[in-house]
């Protein structure tokens, strides 16, 4: 076991069992954010067991070796904290916000949560039943259901275009043995635990020993990003759905999380489409009065990222919604940010930055996202310094490669095109 101080308040303990402790000290607050990370998610699912590791998250839940559902339920709840948890891309992670002297108890849940779960038989289906109505929930939600068309749309034979919630036929298909093997292959072992707060780092090895973790065997290498494969782009989709609006996203893939260039994206992105001042919410809302919301978004993944534009508008005016926008895409591919443009996205980026840090819960995130995706720690202020050294060279290379409109893959969801145009 070998721990360091990686910055002022801030240490990483590395276990030969490959188990990494991370946690950082918030001088002021009295409680403590605190997560299990586990190496595994929805990119490693084959397309039939689609949805098994969300399942598998929901699952853990219903029962452990020592807890019931009610007692998970409770036990966290009735002191002031809470417990949640969160099946992403490439990682599931189960945390606790909880007082400062409930660390050990909050400890002793996540760990029964992770090592310790029953995946009982007749737990199944009445929480396959729970998973089948968040399904539901989306597709009776247009403005949801349109970026789970997009990312299948971009990405169609990788397990980034699938659904993290399955579709109801694989959901159904799924059995407690399908659960075992996933906990088998990568709960227990490859995991990371973040703390941040009023907290200890030994008093947190301590908790985390007293459930074992610390004399686990040597496990298995870290769980490799899933190999990328081209996206799909420049195509168009049109899904039929009886609604008010339709539901327009633009999109196209970029870049994984580490690379270097995320910073000048991240500018791009609210210049183009990141609040109210932003080139697409003052053309397409302000001037042409054609949506309520419209908004530019970015996500990076361990193999790849996505970049997109999501609008809402009456079905009558999404021709018109759609040029406007590829206008907008084109100009900023053609013409790049002025300088007086990019110094404000610096400036935007960075107070963005510095206030998503003002929680525990977001340091929690932080320091596991750096040994997630296996990412050198940067401090604050060398990353605040990253933001301030974009160029508009690079913004301008990033613009000209991501963001012509021939390259984007668009998906509109609502009323049929041809019963509209008729109707004008």
């Amino acid at each position: 076991m070998e721990t360091v101080l990686l910055d002022t308040g801030l240490r990483r303990t590395d276990l030969a069992s490959g188990l990494v402790v991370l946690s950082e000290s918030m001088p002021g607050v009295r409680s403590v954010a605190t997560g299990i990370f586990v190496r595994t998610a929805s990119a490693h699912e084959r397309r039939a067991k689609m949805g098994v590791s969300h399942l598998l998250e929901h699952m853990v839940f219903k029962g452990t070796e020592r807890r019931s559902a009610r007692q998970i339920a409770l036990e966290l709840e009735v002191r002031g904290g809470g417990l949640d948890a969160f099946t992403g891309r490439d990682y599931t992670s189960f945390q606790a916000h909880v007082l400062d002297e409930d660390l050990p108890l909050a400890v002793d849940i996540l760990t029964d949560l992770v090592r310790r779960p029953t995946l009982d038989e007749r737990d199944l289906v009445p929480e396959r039943n729970v998973i089948l109505e968040e399904i539901n929930g989306v597709l009776d939600t247009p403005d949801d259901l349109v970026h789970e068309l997009h990312a299948a749309t971009l990405w169609p034979t990788h397990p980034y275009g699938y659904s993290i919630l399955g579709t109801p036929e694989t959901v159904n298909a799924l059995g407690t043995s399908d659960l075992r093997e996933a906990h088998r292959g990568y709960y227990p072992a490859n995991c990371v635990v973040a703390a941040a707060g009023n907290v200890d780092h030994d008093r947190l090895l301590e908790a985390l020993g007293r459930e074992g973790w610390l004399n686990d065997a040597p496990a298995q290498p870290p769980r490799q990003p899933v190999p990328p494969v081209p996206a799909v782009r420049g195509a168009s989709r049109a899904e039929v759905r009886d609604s008010s609006q339709t539901h327009i996203v633009f999109g196209t893939d970029t870049f994984p999380v580490r690379d270097p260039r995320r910073f000048a994206l991240g500018i791009l992105v609210n210049a183009f489409g990141g609040g109210m001042s932003s080139r697409l919410f003052q053309r397409v809302r302000e001037e042409l009065g054609l949506a309520y919301a419209i908004f530019a978004f970015k996500q990076f993944f361990q193999s790849t990222g996505q970049l997109g534009v999501y609008v809402g508008t009456q079905p009558a005016t999404a021709d018109q919604a759609i040029e406007a926008i590829r206008q907008e895409y084109d100009r900023l591919a053609r013409q790049g940010l002025p300088p007086a443009e990019l110094d404000d996205g610096k400036r935007q980026l960075k107070g963005q930055v510095v206030l998503s840090l003002e929680s525990p819960g977001a340091r929690m995130h932080r320091l596991a996202g750096f040994v997630l995706h296996n990412d050198t720690y940067r401090t604050l202020s060398d990353m605040l310094a990253e933001i301030d050294a974009v160029t508009l060279e690079q913004t301008a290379a990033i613009a000209a490669e991501f963001f012509p409109a021939e390259r984007q893959t668009i998906v509109r969801l609502g009323p049929d095109e041809k019963s509209v145009n008729g109707k004008r």
